[in-house]
């Protein structure tokens, strides 16, 4: 933040306004484009930066006001302020018009929401009328964050009606729009008041209007998931984009064709290619006014995003085979690295000031690019999600891309879009870091990383929606088959809130995917004294079976007693693998998973047990069985044509049944044809 300032102040001291023949620029507004709350406003507002931005060849005036509203029924009307005849008389050249905000008051929209269309053009018909050759640009609001004390009680859907109206009257109306909620929705951190967006935020504007204006993106610019070795899903349309100045002719070459496009006004381009099969080595090549990239050994594939917490993070040679995967890693020619490495650690340590910063600017990933599979690139990698891609790539016998972005210690809020908790869950939002959402070492972790924070507004890799902001989006455009998700430890004393925040989270990745996005999650493994983890099993299981297209990894029986982070890691990937080989790919020939409990029927005093994948089933002991009472005692067990007859002495009158329920449930050995062991389950009719 420092170093922002003291650059926004230099350029603003260095600009001299000079000459009579300059665009002259209108920005109008309510309390934002006015510059409410920052310092220095004469020097920090955004219309302050834009001049900056725009430099001598401009003249801009900033006609905000505190509290104006667009509608001419509302409480403050713009069109009667002194602000609206003085825009008016500057005759401005290019026009930029942010209102709204406060037209979400309760006094004016739910009164006066049918008149804001009409009063919106007939503002910008006032200014045709003043200079008939004016362009006028209208914004999409900035965001009001969920701390504004009436978010909930209609502010939050107000903003979001007005927001579609603002895009229709922009369409209809001959004018631009500017997307100034998406520049800043995933800054909270600059909104003090959940309302006016500081210094750095009111920077972010003047940027974004200055595109929109200018047509200046800094030239052709692409991701960081581009570069030599990458692999582009197979079987899609395979769509390359970027950014560049507006009205720039991109032409992409690839797989012998050549497609171009042409900048659109947002800076945003792309081109899409008819899907492929599987195949490769390709070049791509991108160039545009001035500037070009070439990118060889190009794939298509398969590819899968790896998320997660420690578990996923887990590298390959910490593992118990690592010796023999690491020398065998140069050997697998098909498989694609892509690592997304924390710049900070969430160990229990304070961060520099420089850390800070960073991550509040979502800075917080360095991606390496695409790697091919060798020993000295797959040891540092998700062991999890090697051996998955390993073993799909040997399957599947094509190139697979995997794309690794895990943090330890993350929650699985923090991979759920902002937009989706503020209205799904929003209550997960508030004070996050003192909520009872997080558990108390999380929380403690958090603390001690941003312990020399300035700011109260702070972020941090755990804060719901965090990793979806700077994790997840860093991979914009980039289509993959699915998400291998292995993620609960620092969810599981709350499997309530974790059953709702799961769900949250496929429809976050699938509105930014597609809703054919393949998810594959693994269910936490065994350890001592962590009573919450039976139930947290449980409900992993029963979520995954709820929501189409999500299949579960077993693991319980690799855990450790005393160590969250069992070393034994390949067989997690590989089962993984057989699953999504099944679920995804089609694979009816092989049995998915262990044992996966369907259903009981009581039997005077036994339970007879059904369960889906019961091909070679065997194994008898973990059961227990409870009666009317909801005690459980230890239950017999045995095969009988494909079903589990359970029985306990004690119970003579059976209702409830359950399985594996301890943290570490090494006895449980109920398993079927693959080997792979059933889940955790408990299902009770009381």
């Amino acid at each position: 933040m420092k170093k922002f300032l003291l650059v926004a102040a230099l350029l603003a001291a260095s600009v001299q306004i000079v000459g009579q023949n300059r665009i002259k620029v209108a920005c109008v507004g309510d309390s934002v484009t006015y510059g409410y709350g920052i310092d220095d406003r004469d020097n920090f507002s955004y219309p302050a930066q834009l001049q900056v931005l725009l430099g001598d060849g401009y003249e801009v005036r900033n006609f905000g006001h505190n509290g104006a509203t667009l509608l001419r029924k509302g409480h403050r009307p713009y069109n009667t302020l002194p602000e609206y005849g003085e825009a008016l008389d500057f005759k401005a050249d290019l026009v930029v018009i942010h209102l709204g905000l406060n037209d979400t008051d309760p006094r004016n929209w739910p009164n006066y929401s049918e008149d804001f269309t009409g009063d919106y053009k007939a503002l910008i018909n006032d200014f045709r009328a003043a200079n008939p050759d004016v362009r006028i640009w209208i914004c999409r609001m900035t965001p009001i964050m969920h701390g504004h004390p009436r978010f909930l009680s209609g502010t939050r859907d107000w903003h979001a009606q007005e927001q579609k109206a603002i895009g229709r009257i922009a369409a209809t109306s001959g004018v631009g729009l500017i997307d100034l909620f998406d520049a800043l929705i995933s800054r909270p951190d600059l909104f003090a008041d959940n309302l006016h967006p500081d210094a750095e935020g009111a920077w972010i504007m003047a940027k974004t209007i200055y595109g929109a204006l200018t047509g200046d993106f800094g030239g052709l610019q692409l991701s960081a998931m581009y570069s030599d070795n990458m692999v582009v899903q197979r079987d899609e349309p395979i769509v390359f984009g970027g950014t560049s100045d507006s009205g720039d002719k991109v032409k992409v070459r690839f797989a012998g064709k050549t497609l171009s496009a042409v900048t659109g006004p947002d800076g945003r381009w792309e081109v899409e290619f008819p899907a492929m099969p599987a195949g490769g080595p390709y070049r791509l090549e991108i160039s545009g006014k001035g500037k070009s990239f070439r990118f060889d050994n190009v794939w298509t594939g398969e590819v899968w995003f790896c998320s997660g917490q420690s578990n996923m993070e887990f590298q390959l040679f910490r593992g118990t085979t690592a010796q023999e995967d690491i020398e065998a890693a140069g050997r697998q020619e098909k498989l694609h690295l892509f690592n997304m490495k924390e710049n900070w650690l969430t160990n229990h340590y304070a961060w520099p000031e420089s850390a800070l910063d960073s991550v509040n600017r979502l800075q917080y990933f360095l991606p390496m690019g695409w790697e091919m599979s060798g020993p000295g690139t797959a040891r540092d990698f998700s062991a999890v999600a090697y051996h998955f891609g390993r073993a799909l790539a040997d399957s599947l016998g094509c190139h697979v891309g995997l794309i690794s972005c895990a943090v330890g210690g993350s929650t699985t809020e923090s991979w759920v879009d902002r937009r989706v908790l503020a209205w799904d869950y929003p209550q997960i939002l508030y004070d996050w870091m003192n909520s009872d959402f997080g558990q108390p070492w999380a929380r403690d972790r958090c603390r001690k990383n941003i312990e020399l924070a300035k700011s109260p507004l702070q972020r941090h890799p755990y804060q719901p929606g965090y990793l979806f902001d700077a994790g997840v989006k860093l991979t914009r455009g980039w289509k993959v088959r699915g998400v291998l998700f292995y993620q609960g430890e620092s969810n599981a004393h709350c499997a309530e809130s974790f059953a709702e925040l799961f769900r949250l989270m496929v429809k976050s990745l699938r509105n930014y995917w597609g809703e054919e996005l393949a998810i594959q999650t693994v269910q936490l493994s065994g350890i001592g004294d962590r009573p919450s983890w039976p139930v947290f099993r449980d409900v992993q299981r029963r979520v995954a079976a709820d929501i189409p297209g999500v299949g579960l990894t077993v693991c319980s029986d690799l855990g450790h007693p005393t160590d969250v982070h069992p070393r034994d890691k390949k067989p997690v990937g590989e089962r993984s693998a057989v699953r999504v080989l099944h679920d995804v790919y089609g694979r009816d020939d092989i049995v998915p998973a262990g044992p996966e409990f369907k259903d009981f029927s009581i039997e005077g005093r036994s339970l007879r047990l059904s369960f889906d994948n019961a091909l070679g089933i065997r194994g008898g002991k973990g059961f227990e069985v409870a009666g009317p009472d909801g005690i459980y005692y230890p239950a017999e067990a045995r095969v009988e044509n494909g079903d589990v007859i359970v029985r306990a002495e004690e119970v003579t009158r059976p209702c409830a049944v359950r399985y594996g329920w301890q943290p570490n449930p090494a006895e449980a050995d109920l398993t079927n044809v693959t080997g792979f062991p059933a889940s955790t389950f408990r299902e009770e009719r009381f």
